[in-house]
């Protein structure tokens, strides 16, 4: 007789707890705990990403979801701007030569090619960090469709004085117009695959939309499956037999989150987006897709927001920023140290308030504020040894009106704060880090912007060395022979730029994609998380450093500036901030989990 264990090769097991790695796929074992039979089984869904660091939709894109790139596209004008996303989020690439949008893409991060467009421009080559010129098209057109590589490419569709069924290939250098043209011209369409089998989805067959759909074998376009939805703006990834398509326009204009796979001849409706999106970007296949930016209320409003399509049999769920427990007392220009579970934010002040600047210090335990012990001196813009624990933490320097500067060096065990040997030189909107006992003290004014540095061994300071930049209002974190100093106030104005602290020198390296200042942040030398500030105004954005880059990360939910930050990176703390808030934010990282269920007999 044929049972599980005939089928599957495995037989079922009696288990306490759970597997916990993808060999349970598919296998069936009783958990004695909960008294249930269980399995684990492939997930498909759209999970929240980074948003793009500029809003647009229009643009070009290609690539795989964990490397591609999008170039161009239009915000509130055309722009040069390209973007690379590494799979966690985005950062800054090689700007095109002249600003455009509804190009078409292909190819991959560090091989890519975009054409066509508005205004038109000859092909564009990526190398994954500038591009270079390559052949024109032989019909100029916008709102077309590209499939394959770099060096076998393919057009088809789009818009020139009308409606365009022209297809061409790409071989590096030229293009060639090809005999073989689509069945229904059209624009606006979703196009994938490769120079010799690509799919035609959807698009503009004016003046309506449509739902046909044509495959290419490299010679001819035939009818396909058709598509669920009559859709312009549509974007898709994969192959003529693996395929997915998401997203777009219907009529009347409704931007849409429908999703769909391609099986060689039958669309099969998935799961929705979380955002609607329009004219998005796009990369990847079936079972890793991504869709970055696009419209997403109404046609000419541009977006920025990233998904991505996974099928799995983990369930992911995405980084995140959450409400946290409120502050006590709101305030900005704080200071902060510890963890998640275990923080610590000191001084401050309350524009308009009495007193102005403020001794009170208030320690969270994941959950709620409470009042600690207050500082010595009342002061704004201190510094503080961010590495710190709540029951031991040192903050030095800050300010009051008039403006005083401070020398003041406190440090904290949990209930009082006792003065320590005062600051060679007093110092205001400078930043710290490392811990209590081994702390550096970094830029700020003195009265004038400063790039000394100074160290703390428990008992005394020395002088440390100058970083590249002098600036105020500037962050850091890590330890004192391992740390990082990030963007600030310099001349002449706000900077992007990163710097490395070996224990004795200062070194550039790769900036942050958004200069800004009077920011949050948390982390260590080699990961690390910049949140909030001023790029004038207040800024939600948050960016990720993974040791050699910046790339976007989830956005606070309030945008704010002169906030406190602590934490690591995948566990971060936003706190308080102007003109004086009390909202406190948890930033959480991505997670993986098995896909479980539980089996029933229904």
């Amino acid at each position: 007789m044929t049972n599980y264990k005939n089928i599957f090769g495995k037989p079922v097991k009696f288990l306490a707890t759970d597997p916990d790695n993808t060999e349970a796929e598919g296998q069936i074992w009783y958990n004695s705990t909960s008294g249930t039979f269980k399995s684990v089984v492939v997930g498909e869904a759209w999970s929240s990403a980074s948003n793009m660091i500029t809003a647009r939709h229009a643009g070009a894109g290609a690539g795989i979801q964990t490397a591609n790139f999008l170039a161009g596209g239009y915000s509130t004008t055309n722009t040069t701007n390209t973007e690379e996303y590494n799979g966690l989020g985005w950062e800054t690439g090689g700007a095109i030569p002249t600003a455009t949008r509804e190009n078409a893409g292909a190819g991959t991060l560090t091989a890519g090619l975009i054409f066509g467009g508005n205004p038109p421009t000859s092909a564009l080559e990526y190398d994954g960090s500038a591009w270079t010129a390559g052949g024109s098209l032989n019909t100029a057109r916008q709102s077309l469709a590209g499939a394959g590589t770099q060096t076998a490419g393919l057009g088809f569709a789009g818009y020139d004085v009308g409606d365009s069924a022209a297809t061409e290939s790409y071989n590096g250098s030229t293009w060639t117009t090809l005999p073989g043209t689509l069945n229904n011209s059209r624009y606006s369409l979703a196009g994938f695959g490769i120079q010799t089998a690509a799919l035609a989805v959807a698009g503009l067959d004016s003046p309506a939309r449509t739902n046909v759909t044509e495959e290419w074998n490299g010679s001819i376009w035939t009818a396909g499956g058709t598509y669920p939805a009559s859709v312009s703006g549509i974007k898709g990834a994969g192959t003529v037999s693996a395929g997915l398509a998401f997203g777009g326009a219907s009529s009347p204009p409704t931007i849409l989150t429908t999703t769909a796979s391609y099986d060689g001849s039958t669309w099969t409706s998935k799961p929705n987006m979380a955002v609607a999106k329009s004219s998005s970007s796009y990369a990847g296949t079936t079972s890793a897709a991504i869709a970055g930016g696009g419209i997403q209320t109404a046609p000419g409003t541009s977006g920025s927001a990233t998904e991505e399509f996974n099928k799995s049999v983990n369930v992911i769920t995405g980084a995140a920023w959450s409400s946290g427990g409120n502050l006590n007392t709101g305030r900005q220009v704080t200071a902060g140290a510890g963890t998640l579970t275990a923080g610590l934010v000191m001084g401050g002040r309350v524009p308009g308030g009495s007193p102005y600047t403020r001794v009170a210090t208030e320690e969270y335990d994941g959950s709620s504020w409470t009042n600690g012990g207050d500082m010595n001196t009342s002061r704004q813009g201190a510094a503080a040894s961010n590495a710190g624990t709540q029951t031991a933490a040192t903050t030095f320097g800050g300010a009051a009106p008039g403006p005083t500067l401070f020398n003041n060096h406190e440090s904290y065990d949990g209930s009082t704060w006792t003065n320590l040997t005062v600051l060679p030189a007093a110092r205001a909107a400078s930043s710290g880090l490392g811990t209590a006992s081994a702390s550096l003290g970094f830029g700020g004014y003195a009265p004038s912007l400063t790039n000394t540095s100074v160290e703390w061994n428990g008992s005394a300071w020395t002088s440390g060395g100058n970083m590249n930049i002098a600036r105020k209002y500037l962050r850091g974190f890590g330890t004192q022979t391992a740390g990082l100093g990030i963007t600030g106030t310099a001349a002449p104005g706000k900077t992007t730029s990163t710097e490395e602290y070996d224990g004795s020198s200062w070194t550039s390296v790769a900036g942050v994609n958004s200069a800004r200042d009077v920011a949050g942040a948390a982390g260590i030398q080699t990961l690390g998380l910049l949140y909030g500030g001023s790029p004038p105004g207040t800024t939600n954005a948050t960016e990720s450093w993974n040791g050699s880059i910046w790339f976007s990360a989830p956005s606070l939910s309030t945008a704010r500036n002169y906030l406190a930050g602590f934490g690591i990176q995948t566990s971060a703390v936003a706190a308080g901030g102007g003109p004086a808030s009390t909202a406190t934010e948890e930033f959480t990282g991505e997670t993986t989990a098995l896909n479980l269920k539980t089996l029933t007999t229904s």
